[in-house]
């Protein structure tokens, strides 16, 4: 499976609710997949989306907030995961699209071929699911609804030559009307 193929069935089953979504291929895909509002494209700023979306959580308690990550992202940031950890906001739902490689950048290793994300997401306080096929997306998809608490799912995705087209969008007006659709 690759990450476009996955983004889709996720996208199925999210609806209007608001993402997070990294920089590189992962905001690049969502934007030809599903541009809307209540995205928040990442343009630079390699790693954040989850800290972002830790704040974005914290100030909508009653949406819930996605995060489109990609493993080389949140190994920029594996801070963040404590802080969301300890804070364990019941509205956050992080998406990592786990590749083993910078993928958006030349397709440099990372290290999650040697280090667990899901191990990480398990000791930091998330739900953590763990997923290798496109079935089991779907079915743990629907699931993680139902489920209250901080939820991690760990997407196992392969490399891919399928290039979505840069986001077109100013970055100040992402800004503006993601924050009016909150």
């Amino acid at each position: 499976m690759i990450r476009k193929e996955a983004m889709r069935i996720i996208l199925e089953e999210i609806g209007d609710d608001p993402i997070i979504s990294a920089n590189g291929f992962i905001s690049r895909d969502l934007f030809e997949l599903k541009e809307k509002n209540t995205n928040f494209y990442m343009i630079g700023s390699m790693g954040l989306a989850s800290s972002i979306g830790l704040g974005v959580a914290i100030k909508n308690p009653k949406k819930t907030i996605y995060v489109f990550d990609g493993d080389g992202n949140i190994l920029m940031n594996l801070g963040s995961l404590t802080t969301i950890g300890t804070i364990k906001p019941k509205n956050f739902i992080h998406i990592i699209f786990d590749n083993h490689a910078h993928e958006s950048t030349g397709g440099q290793p990372t290290n999650t071929k040697n280090i667990s994300i899901s191990n990480i997401g398990k000791v930091t306080n998330f739900h953590v699911f763990e997923i290798n096929d496109i079935n089991n997306l779907r079915r743990q998809i629907k699931k993680i609804k139902k489920i209250n608490g901080t939820i991690m799912i760990v997407v196992k995705i392969n490399n891919s030559k399928i290039r979505s087209g840069r986001v077109t969008l100013d970055p100040v007006l992402i800004k503006n009307r993601f924050m009016e659709s909150l």
